[in-house]
């Protein structure tokens, strides 16, 4: 389980970025985080993976306080960020040093596979698309077996077709271990394709506003009906987001002459 409670981040210069978060994510669920740019998503997500400290509340992991970088946690960011002097198979097990050659390389080749680049392990980053880089990436990410792995818009820079094709690899290779995962993004039909929840998050400081259950079964399809009406839910929650919160019925009046 993965616990954040009261969690709020505000900058040196006074920006506060997040306030009042709390959010469980169970084992193994895909949980999706969208809304307006500003909202305190990546920075949501830059502290679960302890590269950031928050100014109040707690992040933990099965009861383990995360207060920096955790073993059980791995994260893809938006670029690939593959090391260029490391072949492919170099770049996916660069972090299983602690393993014997042979079963670093078993585990390499396995997440090669699943993300359809087993053929490219003697290859150089250089040498592949931007789609093969981010397979790369993703399968990195996966080797390690993390307990909880965070995306940070992983598909935005791609076309539509690799970005489909994508989710299908990264959904097959979280079949095997089933992860947390906590992804950004800011298309509501990805949110969607992958997620077991969306939740809507409201900017100016950044905060938790609505959560939306998916539910459906997979694999989905984007042009059923019940996708459809996914995305239609989500579109409404996020127009809500953007609009100023209603007053409280107990909140005090407004002095209109405030000269």
């Amino acid at each position: 389980m993965l616990a954040i409670s009261d969690l709020s981040k505000t900058y040196a210069d006074g920006t506060q970025a997040l306030t009042d978060i709390a959010l469980a994510v169970p084992a193994g669920e895909i949980l999706a985080l969208v809304g307006g740019s500003g909202c305190g998503k990546t920075t949501l997500l830059r502290l679960i993976a302890g590269l950031d400290r928050p100014s109040a509340g707690a992040i933990s992991l099965d009861g383990e306080a995360i207060t920096g970088p955790h073993p059980g946690v791995g994260l893809v960011f938006q670029e690939p960020r593959l090391l260029p002097w490391l072949d492919v198979a170099a770049n996916v097990g660069f972090g299983l040093s602690a393993l014997s050659r042979g079963e670093r390389r078993t585990r390499v080749m396995h997440a090669l596979e699943r993300v359809g680049l087993a053929d490219h392990a003697g290859r150089w980053p250089r040498d592949l698309s931007g789609g093969q880089q981010q397979r790369v990436s993703i399968a990195r990410a996966f080797v390690a077996e993390p307990r909880v792995l965070l995306l940070d818009e992983p598909f935005s820079a791609l076309d539509a077709f690799t970005r489909k094709d994508l989710h299908g690899h990264l959904l097959a290779l979280w079949a095997e271990h089933r992860p947390t995962v906590v992804l950004v993004t800011h298309d509501v039909g990805e949110a969607v394709a992958l997620a077991d929840r969306a939740v809507v998050m409201r900017p100016r400081p950044g905060r938790l506003d609505e959560t939306l259950r998916i539910g459906l079964p997979r694999p989905r399809d984007p042009a059923s009906a019940q996708s459809e009406a996914a995305v239609r839910g989500i579109l409404g929650a996020l127009d809500r987001s953007l609009k100023p919160a209603p007053a409280r019925a107990d909140a005090a009046p407004i002095n209109a002459n405030w000269w």
